[in-house]
């Protein structure tokens, strides 16, 4: 047993309503309120210490927990991930032994399916909840858990994935192609000095000021794309696609084009990076291809700043086992929802995917785990949100800033929920405040994760 391991002796869950200031619509739907699960673990080193860590996840049961054509509603849902989370924490303080915080994530990895069935059962769901939305209800606590790790040791957490505090080589998890790596060999040694943080355009988003009604929140925020990029010179832009009609998606493609290029053009010249993610609502490979065609043939300038596309299609991989070959040899193709586990990780690769779309919402671990399957097969990864505030934007944040993502890191709680744990803002303002389309991450504090 390595001296530096610990285990978990508190965990204390707390819930609160988040409402936003204008819905995010993307995919079939629109959020305008959701739950904040907030935790705060207290660790015990082998020496006696004691530390606490704090993690925060938006249960987001429009992403995680989809049920089309059901009649289950938000509340029903949202009832059953909150159980979840506290689930979740009784699975975590079970374990009495000291060991390092990976192991003891993968630990409750394993078991997540089952606590999904039991909440399932529990709340006589129609729709059994999916593996995805239990890793995101114990995504704070697996975060906590880090941080506290961390905290503990008076370490930076990212410093602590070596072999010096770890017993388990990635081979345990990841075969034997990773013998003698551990997470820390894919990470930077400091965070990066600053970030381009990617701003969302949902698809009832309004692009000019012209568009503006009576109807717009009127709380001195940027309410049109226009006015965001004047106020924070944001450059990175990912696109919501309905997925199913090519003639909106390819022409709401190039009007954020021009219109975020006509906005810089008054700030001093920048490139525009966009990305476009259909959430899934894409039947197939051919539609993206065909979108991709006419995109290309419409507006040259447009193909060329478009940088990625996120999860086009259907998040089961298994299902129709599409090849997205075709579309990666044009333009980088991530997989989000799909990824789930190192498996489906892996047949993301085999089936021509460029790489994985990291959310810190899957899990701490699994997001060190999937990065480094990403470096060692030569896939990208991007840094994605989930509208995270406060204390997620900052583990979000931080995790970005260790890993070397395709292009920055999104945030756009500042866009929905700007007003989300003020407390926390205001005790590092550089990292929530945008400037010139970035984000300073190397003021998050070198202590645990940062939280």
């Amino acid at each position: 047993m390595k001296p530096t391991n610990i285990r978990i002796v508190e965990i204390e869950p707390s819930f609160s309503e988040v409402r936003f200031r204008t819905p995010l619509k993307f995919g079939a739907g629109a959020i305008d309120s959701i739950t904040l699960f907030s935790a705060r673990v207290g660790v015990e080193s082998t020496k006696g210490d004691f530390a606490q860590g704090l993690g925060a996840v938006l249960l987001s049961d429009l992403w995680a927990y989809p049920t089309p054509g059901s009649d289950l509603t938000h509340p029903q849902k949202d009832a059953a991930l909150r159980d979840l989370s506290l689930s979740a924490c009784q699975t975590y303080l079970s374990g009495r032994e000291f060991v390092h915080p990976f192991r003891i994530s993968m630990e409750l990895k394993r078991k997540i399916a089952a606590l999904a069935k039991k909440s399932t059962r529990a709340h006589k769901l129609k729709n059994p909840i999916p593996v995805l939305a239990a890793q995101m209800c114990a995504s704070a606590v697996d975060c906590a858990l880090h941080d506290a790790f961390g905290k503990v040791h008076g370490i930076a957490t990212y410093d602590a994935y070596s072999q010096e505090f770890m017993e388990d080589d990635l081979s345990v998890w990841l075969g034997p192609d990773f013998v003698g790596l551990y997470p820390g060999d894919f990470l930077k040694p400091h965070y990066e000095e600053s970030l381009p943080v990617w701003h969302v355009v949902g698809g009832s988003d309004k692009l000019t000021q012209a568009e503006k009604t009576a109807a717009d929140p009127q709380d001195g925020l940027p309410v049109s794309l226009d006015e965001w990029i004047a106020r924070d010179g944001v450059f990175c832009l990912k696109i919501k696609l309905r997925g199913a009609d090519h003639d909106w998606d390819v022409e709401r493609t190039i009007a954020v084009d021009q219109v975020a290029r006509e906005a810089l053009a008054k700030l001093g010249e920048r490139q525009v990076r966009l990305s476009v993610d259909s959430n899934e609502m894409c039947p197939g490979p051919d539609y993206v291809l065909e979108y991709l065609n006419r995109l290309r043939a419409k507006s040259p300038q447009t193909f060329e700043d478009l940088l990625y596309i996120e999860q086009p299609t259907e998040r089961d991989l298994k299902a129709r086992k599409f090849n997205l070959g075709p579309v990666a040899a044009l333009k980088p193709v991530l997989a989000d929802e799909s990824v789930t586990d190192v498996e489906r990780c892996e047949l993301a690769f085999e089936l021509g995917w460029s790489g994985v779309a990291l959310k810190t919402c899957k899990g701490h671990a699994s997001a060190l785990l999937y990065a480094a399957m990403c470096a060692k097969a030569g896939k990208v990864y991007s840094v994605q949100d989930l509208t995270n505030p406060g204390v997620a934007l900052i583990h979000s944040a931080g995790l970005a800033a260790r890993l070397s993502p395709l292009f920055g890191v999104e945030y756009n709680a500042r866009q929905f929920i700007p007003n989300a744990q003020p407390e926390i803002q205001a005790k590092l303002p550089a990292l929530f405040r945008v400037e010139n389309g970035r984000i300073r991450t190397d003021t998050i504090p070198a202590l645990g994760l940062g939280l």
